[in-house]
């Protein structure tokens, strides 16, 4: 609330009008002076008239004195003194009675050329005496003010458009880059801390993060009790994690809960095509933040200027506007004070492309990983995005967290969102539990695609290709659980079988071997049934090989190769470029791979050949239904033996 005596010091005051408003106050005074300056000019200047008037009124009664040709272009008509008063040339040209006609010239012609001109004067003069000829003089003229103009107004024009191409690059709280004059200014938006309202109760699922920066909020706050004792806070935390995880969210979280300016800007805003325009805005961007101290800087993607210097210079080019854009940030970290609340906060999703002398103490301190939420945490975060919307307050939060494993924040929101778009088509007063696994589906597999034609045969090679995938899955016991088949289009897809995948952080060797057999379900399926394959298990293949690939090079599960893993999670290894492995080595890995997939297809095929009555089963009832459950694949191939206790989804 503003207060109406103006007693409160934190009150936002009013600002000075800024340098582009006036700038345009100039442009227009330019625009003012170029129209003015020639009507005044141009006043009580002479009448243009045309030959005949001039013939029949002028030159017939012997009132011109003289005649200038200016530039061969105008003929400049100059009257005797004693005729300016002549009542005929006042009423046909309108002239005042008084004497008071300018000194000269009175009128002028336009003409095509002097010689026309002079040939039909000497016509009109041929009964003329001599001392009644008019004498023609000619003279080169030059107007001084549209040379100027002419001069002056292409920098101008150019000026201004230069200026308005520019404009609005700023952030707020006067941001640079507003004018010409700017481009070394910063363009972080800054936030003042009366704006800051995201609090960490906005904030779910990120409470061991939250535990890590409620520490800079107590600094911010009171940086007394921590200064008193001799500690340092730390000068940067770098949150770390996949997309949608609420790194941003989590810093906006700081600045709020401390009440104090939050610069915020993109580590792409820091480099142009100007040289040194990357280190100017950093040394700008710190030196905003100081005259605002206490407060947060908060660099997004910093990998943008924040990637080890060098790298791949030989393949790309080295990038020296980026590499001193970083320069100046590392210059920046580690040269203002220890203790003068300044304290930057930077996000990215590959750390392992940062240049190690960012991330060294005394300049990013404390590194916070942001993972995926559990179900218990993806509940808490429910509970936030359903604060807006009008749901049935029946449903089961920990169902709809048990629905979404691997979710991550922002995917949770596209849920909630998802959810009451669908029922606001439905109109429905209130958003309903179908609608939530509606929109779960949608987000996982994609829209439904129901007026998408399939010919007979297609679906019947659909129907199997998901029948395989189902009997195989089910009979295996380390395949997550499946909870539904479809075979209408969503998406991509032309079909689905989803499985609701346990939460575990270790994966033994046959999870993964039952895994690519599940995988390759369908293609099998296919050839038992018809003979032949087709493309439609192309996504499958995709996922088999790649997969393959982990448990050979990665994960050290194949005895040929042996406990090796050629996995490089600091991501300074180039495989484009060099592998870490021999030509011999690289081979065996190929070898291998082939194998394990053969296998795997070999045992998915025995299963079905064992099971084929329930593959044609649950085959045809997907033919009838298009979507079977569960349910029904129990009462064809009975209960699941070892059924692990789930929570959702991955379609096909």
């Amino acid at each position: 609330m503003i207060d109406p005596d103006n007693n409160n010091p934190d009150a936002e005051k009013p600002k000075p009008p800024g340098k582009g408003f006036r700038l345009w106050w100039v442009y227009i005074a330019a625009l003012l002076f170029i129209w003015i300056v020639p009507l005044i000019n141009n006043a009580n200047k002479e009448q243009e008239i045309n030959w005949q008037q001039f013939q029949n009124y002028i030159l017939t009664r012997n009132a011109v004195e003289k005649i200038v040709i200016v530039n061969n272009e105008k003929a400049e008509i100059y009257i005797k003194k004693e005729m300016q008063n002549d009542s005929v040339l006042r009423k046909v040209f309108n002239l005042p009675k008084e004497n008071n006609l300018v000194q000269g010239p009175q009128f002028y012609i336009i003409i095509g050329s002097p010689e026309t001109f002079e040939r039909k004067l000497d016509e009109a003069e041929k009964n003329f005496s001599a001392n009644d000829m008019v004498p023609v003089s000619y003279q080169k003229s030059t107007n001084w003010f549209w040379g100027i103009v002419g001069w002056v107004l292409p920098f101008i024009l150019i000026f201004a458009f230069w200026n308005f191409l520019l404009r609005g690059r700023g952030g707020i709280g006067g941001g640079g880059g507003a004018s010409i004059f700017n481009f070394g200014k910063s363009t972080a938006t800054l936030i003042e801390k009366q704006k800051s309202t995201v609090t960490f109760a906005d904030v779910a699922g990120l409470d061991e993060a939250q535990v890590e920066v409620k520490e800079i909020v107590d600094f911010l706050k009171n940086p007394e009790s921590f200064t008193r004792l001799g500690a340092k806070i730390p000068k940067g935390i770098i949150l770390i994690g996949p997309p949608g995880t609420g790194k941003t969210l989590l810093a906006k979280a700081v600045a709020g809960e401390a009440q104090v300016p939050f610069f915020s800007i993109s580590g792409s805003e820091f480099v142009e095509m100007f040289v040194g325009i990357g280190a100017s805005r950093v040394r700008d961007l710190f030196k905003r933040a100081k005259e605002k101290a206490p407060c947060i800087i908060f660099i997004d993607e910093i990998d943008a200027i924040g990637r080890s210097r060098g790298k791949g210079a030989f393949m790309n080019s080295s990038n020296d506007e980026r590499e001193s854009t970083l320069n100046q940030l590392l210059t920046e970290m580690d040269g203002f004070g220890t203790n003068n609340g300044v304290i930057v906060l930077a996000a990215t999703n590959r750390a392992d492309m940062l240049d190690a002398a960012l991330l060294r103490p005394g300049r990013f301190d404390r590194n916070i990983y942001l993972e995926l939420p559990n179900i218990k945490e993806r509940e808490a975060i429910f509970k936030v995005h359903l604060r807006p919307i009008v749901y049935d307050t029946s449903i089961d939060l920990h169902f709809l967290a048990s629905q979404t494993p691997g979710f991550s924040g922002a995917d949770i929101a596209n849920i909630c969102n998802e959810a009451a778009l669908i029922a606001a088509r439905r109109k429905k007063a209130i958003v309903e539990k179908i609608d939530f696994t509606d929109a779960i589906e949608r987000v996982v597999a994609g829209l439904e695609r129901r007026g998408n034609i399939i010919s007979p045969s297609e679906k019947k090679t659909i129907a199997y290709h998901e029948a395989g995938h189902a009997v195989v899955s089910w009979l295996l016991k380390q395949v997550d659980p499946l909870v539904k088949v479809s075979i209408i289009p969503r998406g991509k897809s032309l079909g689905a079988a989803m499985y609701l995948p346990e939460e575990k952080q270790l994966h033994s060797k046959t999870y993964f071997k039952e895994h690519l057999c599940a995988t390759l379900g369908g293609r099998a399926a296919e050839e038992i049934i018809f003979g032949e394959i087709s493309s439609g298990a192309l996504d499958d293949l995709e996922k088999v090989t790649k997969e393959a690939y982990m448990m050979v090079a990665y994960f050290g599960f194949d005895k040929k190769i042996g406990n090796v893993s050629f996995y490089d999670s600091s991501g300074q290894q180039n495989m484009g470029i060099q592998k870490p492995y021999s030509e011999e080595t690289e081979k065996i890995i190929d070898e291998e791979v082939r194998l394990l997939i053969n296998d795997a297809y070999t045992q998915a095929k025995d299963i079905l050949e064992k099971n084929k009555t329930s593959l044609q089963n649950i085959a045809e009832l997907l033919l009838k239904k298009e979507v079977i459950f569960k349910e029904d694949i129990e009462k064809i191939l009975g209960k699941r033996e070892q059924e692990n206790e789930a929570s959702p989804v991955n379609g096909n």
